[in-house]
């Protein structure tokens, strides 16, 4: 019987375990002061595949601090949300929903009520969790997209912000905070009166936390929405948030840039709802204390939180130990691609021309390898851009921004010998001229790789480089011939043109 391990480098797809089965379609609701959202996470298991995403902006903690109750238009909202919710997903078939709620229900004097309420109308039942096990799972979340993560995360909601440690893919102290831009509302003495209150808070989360994480990562609405006029104010021409990085520099720079800004005008450059961009200046004077007191030297947007913890939590250890850069590429080559399983056979074939390469160049090479086939469907006039636009702007985790332009690269290569004419040079300008040529380098690998896509082209073909003597030696098997005709003679000639290499073909007699 097959095992996890039986599949070298790539491992077995986790989708196909019993384990990740379990977990093939898990909806999540989360219960929060701004909104109420339901995710349902499909297939990939390992890194996050959004079968259903919605979100409504309710407000319930809208007003908590000055009569210590939730917002009534935000529990009309919020129960009418859960209601469609729970309709969506007994229509999708799916298991009980898992709901959690936090800050305005564990806050509020009428929470318990409301819950009550909203079990005994919807049959849901909410699991309100305090501060400290939201930073937990807030946490989780970021080691689901980043399990070498090492730092500090940092999650704001509408009525508190939460702070939790992560490193070596666990999750160390953690702490809760009245920080939420929902709490900060109608505090009196203009910027100076909003700041004397939160420094003294902050300073206090920064003793209890520690100020030496080089590392801070930004998981909520109101963070990602900063994170995104630090992209228009930049002319960032990527716009993904997850993983999107700045500087402290850039941080109050971007705060400084939104002081000056008309908010309406900013709302509609970003795209930002209205809900959400009033809260963005009073969220924008905590990012500024956090900053001053933590000193971060990089700071890191994540778009995984609370839910994608409430799926973390559900997985086993041999889950959670998975690349989700890896996993995401197998089941996308399992659904979409011609011939699922050549992706390996591929990497096995073009690998001889990066052995000296690490091991996170390698992991970009196995992942273009898997989707190197998987827009085939599109024109193809459009495949080579279909191909870049996939890399870099699908749902993938465990990618730097730079990695998903290298790969989209990559991967544009493999059905176009030139980008000249693409409109991707805004992006492709973010890469180094190194890795330019390496991504052109392995896009021509695959390229000429396809050409022997019987089966296993590793079984009758072999190449062979040696790049200080620049020669890439091609060997081939006497059931290998026909298929090297014209066409993947011009391939072969192109790709060792993109290596500076002189050419010779070997062939094995019968």
């Amino acid at each position: 019987m097959e095992t996890l391990h039986d599949w070298g480098v790539f491992g077995r797809p986790l989708f196909l375990d019993d384990d990740a089965r379990a977990l093939s379609r898990v909806g999540v609701v989360d219960v929060g002061s701004n909104s109420v959202r339901l995710v349902v996470f499909d297939g990939a298991t390992r890194s996050p595949a959004y079968f259903y995403n919605e979100k409504i902006m309710c407000g319930l903690g809208a007003g908590l601090r000055e009569t210590g109750r939730l917002n009534p238009e935000g529990k009309e909202r919020a129960m009418a949300a859960i209601k469609r919710f729970q309709k969506l997903a007994q229509g999708m078939q799916i298991p009980p929903l898992t709901a959690v709620a936090t800050a305005a229900m564990r806050e509020a004097e009428d929470g318990p009520a409301f819950r009550e309420e909203i079990e005994r109308e919807t049959g849901l039942s909410l699991w309100v969790i305090d501060g400290e096990e939201e930073a937990r799972l807030s946490a989780q979340g970021v080691l689901l997209g980043w399990p070498e993560a090492d730092g500090l995360v940092c999650d704001i909601g509408g009525s508190s912000m939460e702070l939790a440690v992560v490193r070596g893919g666990e999750v160390g102290a953690r702490v809760t905070s009245p920080l939420g831009p929902l709490k900060l509302q109608g505090l009196g003495g203009g910027r100076k009166g909003l700041k004397d209150h939160i420094a003294p808070i902050m300073a206090e989360l920064g003793e209890k936390m520690g100020t030496d994480h080089k590392r801070i990562y930004l998981v909520g609405g109101s963070w990602r929405a900063i994170a995104r006029i630090d992209m228009e104010r930049r002319n960032y021409p990527l716009h993904v948030l997850h993983e999107y990085r700045m500087s402290s520099r850039a941080v109050t720079d971007t705060i400084k840039f939104i002081r000056k800004s008309d908010i309406a005008t900013l709302r509609a450059r970003t795209g930002t709802s209205s809900a959400r961009m009033s809260l963005v200046p009073l969220a924008a004077e905590v990012l500024r204390q956090l900053v001053r007191t933590f000193h971060p030297k990089e700071i890191c947007t994540s778009s995984y939180g609370i839910r994608e913890g409430l799926l973390y939590e559900q997985m086993p250890q041999s889950v959670r130990e998975r690349d989700p850069l890896i996993e995401a590429c197998r089941f996308s080559e399992m659904k979409d691609a011609r011939m699922p399983g050549f992706g390996k056979r591929l990497h096995m074939f073009i690998e001889p021309i990066f052995r000296a390469r690490q091991y996170e160049k390698m992991r970009l090479i196995r992942a273009a390898c898997l989707l190197h086939d998987v827009t085939w469907r599109a024109h193809p006039d459009y495949r080579a851009e279909v191909c870049f636009d996939n890399a870099t702007r699908a749902n993938l985790g465990g990618l730097t921004h730079n990695e998903r332009i290298f790969l989209g690269l990559a991967l544009l290569h493999r059905y176009k010998n030139s980008r000249d004419g693409t409109p991707f040079a805004p992006l492709i300008d973010m890469l180094t001229e190194k890795e330019v040529r390496d991504a052109e380098v392995l896009g021509k690998a695959m390229r000429f790789g396809a050409m022997f896509g019987v089966g296993a082209p590793d079984e009758i073909a072999k190449l062979v480089y040696f790049p200080k003597k620049k020669e890439l030696i091609l060997t081939l098997r006497p059931d290998a011939e026909d298929l090297f005709g014209e066409v993947a003679q011009a391939r072969f000639q192109s790709l060792a043109g993109s290596l500076g290499a002189m050419t010779q073909v070997r062939h094995l007699r019968r």
